[in-house]
């Protein structure tokens, strides 16, 4: 590992794509210390701790996405428009008959869409930053902004700032991307919950180091901190091997008995955009309520039963719906026949696509469950120790910031080992974790069959 690191540094090229997306992080978290002009800080405060419930989906959000959301910073509205934006176009996608076809042109289809995302996200963002207005005009029956200036082109002047800032937001993730290492948007929501992590752990421990009992109790924290990052990483690494066999070659009087390999289908498919899709749709029901439709409070309380049950649901959707966009069963059932490739005990063609669909579905269902148990531990966490308001806090404890910190930073391990092995350096991972492809039999390979790329 220390060797690994070390070649880090030796190789100009990696070194300057760590430097390069250190650097865009930092222009990033800067963005987040510049308040609004005119806003009064101490009563953005004390409106914040007295916000409720709409507060706390607030914090949920900002722990999920990396956002702030209910404060008045330049960089607030964080990526949370481009997450809403393409959760609208995933769905558009599959009933619009237009956009599915453009959505099968390959990288050119894709480059359209991504347009339209960008557009969906200003509109987006206008409308957010509506919200953001009329929490600054009257929080809580007093105003934030210093009455001298507060006007309509005061508040407009706010909607384009904020609608710039994530926009610049994006193009500092399509920079990462382009030029740095790893996945940009992900990398910056990375950033954005490791950011929070300090400040909840101050609030909470701040008045409970006074005793032998809250030193255990910080211990116990730790422990299941580790335990969780465990499990993450187990369930994250973990892959449903599905056997491929190559037909046998003739060649004049030679025959050459056919490969053996493995088509790796990992049971986290989904990775966090389901949780991060399902956080984002959660704020509905209170934006309902506080229209006067009363019916949706139940649908709004971390704690109560229905909260959970629309949470979960909306996580197991989004996980089948995104897994169905990455993998076509009769597609890959198709380009299998075409290589010359089956499935040991399974005829060509429909009954490969249907034990592929069948297999991908069980899988999927086990990963999306995991999913739901670490999205929903938090409420369980909250009520059972006693957190109180710190939802920042207990979000990134139950698992689901630390789900999308570990899947952000094994990416990017991934990367940086890919970058070293291909220089001929030592890796941060072996051999052993079945990724490198090996020739003859029992060779490992994910020759993507089916498999759709998806871009930011």
């Amino acid at each position: 590992m220390n060797s690994s690191a070390f070649n880090i540094v030796r190789i100009p090229e990696l070194r300057k794509k760590l430097l390069l997306t250190l650097g865009l992080l930092l222009v990033y978290r800067v963005g987040f210390h510049v308040p609004l002009p005119g806003v009064n800080i101490e009563a953005l405060q004390d409106a914040a701790d007295q916000s409720g419930a709409l507060g706390q989906i607030f914090g949920i959000l900002s722990a999920v996405t990396g956002s702030r959301l209910g404060s008045a910073m330049l960089f607030s509205l964080g990526v949370m428009p481009y997450i809403s934006a393409s959760i609208i176009f995933s769905l558009l996608t599959k009933v619009v008959p237009s956009l599915e076809k453009l959505s099968k042109e390959g990288a050119s289809g894709q480059r359209k869409i991504n347009q339209y995302t960008r557009l969906a996200t200003v509109a987006i963002c206008f409308v957010q930053s509506f919200f953001v207005i009329g929490y600054l005009a009257g929080s809580g029956g007093s105003a934030l902004v210093d009455p001298s200036i507060a006007s309509w082109p005061y508040y407009l002047g706010v909607m384009v700032a904020l609608t710039a800032s994530t926009l610049f937001i994006m193009w500092l993730g399509e920079q990462i991307t382009e030029h740095g290492i790893g996945n940009g948007i992900s990398i910056i929501i990375m950033a954005g919950i490791i950011a929070t992590v300090p400040t909840a752990l101050v609030r909470h421990f701040r008045s409970q180091l006074d005793s032998t009992e809250q030193f255990q109790q910080m211990l116990l924290y730790a422990v299941s901190w580790v335990l969780i990052i465990l499990g993450i990483v187990f369930i994250t690494k973990g892959q449903r091997r599905i056997p491929i066999q190559q037909a046998k070659l003739t060649r004049g009087t030679a025959a050459q008995t056919g490969q053996r390999h493995f088509f790796p289908f990992k049971v986290n498919s989904a990775g966090v955009m389901p949780i991060i899709f399902a956080s984002a749709l959660m704020i509905v029901p209170s934006l309902l309520e506080g229209m006067g439709l009363g019916w949706f409070h139940n649908f709004r309380q971390q704690d109560s039963f229905w909260y959970i049950v629309l949470f979960s649901t909306l996580i197991i959707f989004f996980a089948f719906f995104w897994v169905q966009m990455m993998f076509q069963p009769t597609e890959i059932a198709n380009n299998l026949r075409e290589y010359g490739s089956f499935i040991p005990g399974i005829r060509p063609g429909k009954k490969t696509a249907d034990y592929l669909g069948f297999v991908i579905s069980r899988v999927t269902l086990a990963g999306s469950v995991f999913l739901c148990i670490v999205a929903v531990l938090p409420n369980f966490v909250t009520s059972g120790i006693g957190l109180g308001a710190n939802s920042t806090f207990a979000y990134f404890l139950g698992g689901t910031s630390i789900l999308i910190v570990v899947e952000v930073a094994l990416d990017m391990v991934e990367k940086l080992n890919a970058h070293l092995v291909m220089r001929n350096y030592e890796g941060f991972m072996d051999d052993s974790s079945g990724n490198k492809q090996q020739r003859g039999t029992g060779g490992v390979t994910s020759p993507g069959w089916g498999r759709r790329s998806r871009s930011e």
